[in-house]
């Protein structure tokens, strides 16, 4: 009787479509569709637009700017975890920032179809495009604190996180390759035209779509209590917590202001006084890390410490007796509290995790910046080669690589599909290294499976083509499958109660080696040559994969002793 109501209750295909069909999952497409369109637009494309109309290339380097709001969006998360926007609050805690960001954006984007970009022009086109990527940012993190908070037994963590990806990847082929198509017939301005409405009917969709606390009382009524608890008996004392927050906040500032004046910097100089990002991600970058994330969970770990010991507690209930108390307790629940959360939750494991976090996604993440100088000058390949590899089937290989990992998130567990998803993305390594050498063995997969003949039925088809769209194909398809897993994974390690910003610091955090390293492997390139590079870029993937073990280890552990049913513990349920 057991086992057989262990089989009934085993997942498969038939729970990944009952979940497909939640109306969750169909908000979550949606909203993951709206997290990469302007990304596409922002980052890639628009560069398109301005190099039609000559801009010059110094000139669009003010454009650097626009990546620093994705990998900094972190800063200001405690802003989308704690303030309500007056006029939006009853669409709930996290709609009153997507739906108003998807609409801002919306507006932006027919804001520059009305704009002609231009050397004069590109000053107030570069402002519009950078609030727009702000706005982007923005819509990010409250879109992945949504994520979070929805998730229940039916539209699953895994689910939920698989989908956004699915959507995420197909707005980064509309916005894209379509784009680029589109313009060739109408033209940029009317392309983007038809991206800001595309962005303002998802706005208007977005109003429909179910929130965690849909209610303003309960907004209101939940922070109120989380204040009130903090002066409770057995609580850290107000001036120990008032010391740590002087200490973050001033970290942030110092951090802030120097983001803030780069871009003014950026912004309003003369092309050839313009700070080179490069450099400043390289010099500033790690400090600005150590500033807001390295230093405040030292101290976070710290107060974590003291309240475990027991000492510096409040010994009765202490009232908030001023507003200036009342404030400082809602800037300590905003900057410090999700801190101390995560780090008295996962103590000593909180190493092991952001380990993990920094090399993840190192591969994909060093290798993106130079795989067209691979494809178009090492390789000699064509734009148009490239364009049906990479854009079109290499989409479709990672949205294939996303199902698959749907699947095995729902079959497998989570922990299983996170291991096999690095090991995977290690490998494929070594299928670039192949094609560095001459691509033989390539070649010979390609003619075994008819992919070649395939390709080859098409004009301009070539064996050299398939060659690259199956190196391509697998590459992205094992991204796929990390990819979902990942997402999934790193939204399961996070509070619900600070899901905004404790997922904001670690999606920032997988960004960190990866921008970093990019100088070192370009320098490597020039001395060594890709072959060499991608079997390093493979050693360095089977790190991840042994810290995803290692993980995998302490959560059975962790499952274990809690007596908690887990997908990677069924045996807790004995």
């Amino acid at each position: 009787m057991a086992d057989a109501a262990a089989k009934s209750s085993k997942p498969g295909w038939r729970e990944l479509f009952r979940a497909m069909r939640n109306h969750k999952t169909g908000f979550m497409a949606l909203f993951g569709f709206a997290s990469g369109l302007p990304f596409a637009l922002f980052l890639g494309t628009l560069f398109a637009w301005l190099s039609e109309t000559d801009v010059e290339l110094e000139t669009m380097g003010v454009f650097s700017l626009i990546g620093l709001a994705y990998a900094f969006q972190f800063m200001w998360s405690p802003l989308i975890e704690r303030v309500n926007i007056a006029g939006f609050r009853r669409l709930g805690k996290r709609k009153q920032w997507i739906v108003p960001a998807q609409i801002l954006l919306g507006i932006i984007l027919v804001a520059l179809s009305l704009s002609h970009p231009s050397n004069s022009t590109i000053g107030f086109f570069s402002l519009l495009a950078g609030i727009g990527a702000l706005a982007s940012a923005t819509q990010d993190i409250a879109i992945n604190a949504w994520r979070i908070d929805v998730a229940d037994e039916v539209a699953t963590l895994d689910i939920l996180s698989t989908i956004y990806q699915m959507g995420y990847r197909l707005a980064a082929l509309v916005g894209g390759a379509f784009g680029l198509i589109i313009a060739e017939r109408i033209g940029w301005p009317q392309t983007y035209l038809i991206m800001g409405g595309i962005l303002l009917v998802i706005g208007l969709v977005g109003l429909r779509a179910p929130d965690s606390d849909s209610e303003v009382s309960d907004v209101g009524s939940r922070g109120d209590e989380d204040l009130l608890a903090l002066r409770k008996a057995g609580e850290l004392h107000p001036r120990i917590r008032l010391r740590a927050l002087w200490a973050v906040g001033l970290l942030w500032a110092v951090a802030i202001a120097i983001v803030l004046i780069f871009m003014g910097l950026s912004l309003f100089s003369a092309p050839e006084n313009r700070p080179n990002p490069t450099d400043f991600t390289v010099q500033f970058g790690p400090w600005i890390i150590v500033a807001t994330v390295v230093l405040p969970a030292l101290i976070a770990g710290w107060l974590a410490a003291k309240k475990r010991e027991g000492t510096y507690l409040l010994e009765a209930d202490a009232p908030a007796s001023s507003r200036g108390s009342f404030v400082m307790d809602h800037l300590y629940r905003a900057l410090v509290l999700p801190l101390v959360e995560f780090v008295g939750r996962l103590g000593w494991s909180l190493v092991l995790i952001l380990a993990l976090v920094l090399t993840y996604r190192i591969c994909d993440a060093i290798w993106g910046t130079f795989a067209y100088p691979f494809y178009l000058g090492e390789l000699h390949y064509t734009n148009d080669e490239v364009a049906v590899a990479s854009k079109f089937f290499g989409v479709g290989a990672i949205v294939l690589g996303l199902a698959l990992g749907g699947y095995m998130l729902t079959v497998f567990g989570r922990m299983f599909t996170l291991t096999l998803g690095a090991l995977l993305a290690a490998l494929t390594n070594l299928l670039y290294a192949d094609l560095a050498v001459g691509g033989r063995y390539m070649g010979m997969a390609s003619d075994a499976i008819g992919l070649t003949w395939a390709v080859e039925q098409f004009p301009g088809g070539s064996a050299r083509l398939a060659k690259l769209m199956l190196t391509i194909g697998g590459e992205n398809l094992a991204i796929g499958i990390a990819g979902a897993a990942y997402i999934a994974w790193l939204s399961s390690i996070v509070s619900k109660k600070f899901s905004a910003v404790q997922y904001a610091l670690l999606s920032s955090l997988t960004l960190l080696i990866g921008t970093l390293g990019r100088g070192a492997l370009g320098q490597m390139i020039e001395e060594r040559g890709y072959y060499d590079v991608f079997v390093l870029t493979t050693f360095i993937g089977i790190g991840a994969v042994v810290l995803c073990i290692a993980e995998w280890i302490r959560q059975k552990r962790a499952g274990a002793n809690s007596g908690v049913v887990t997908p990677e513990n069924p045996a807790a349920a004995a």
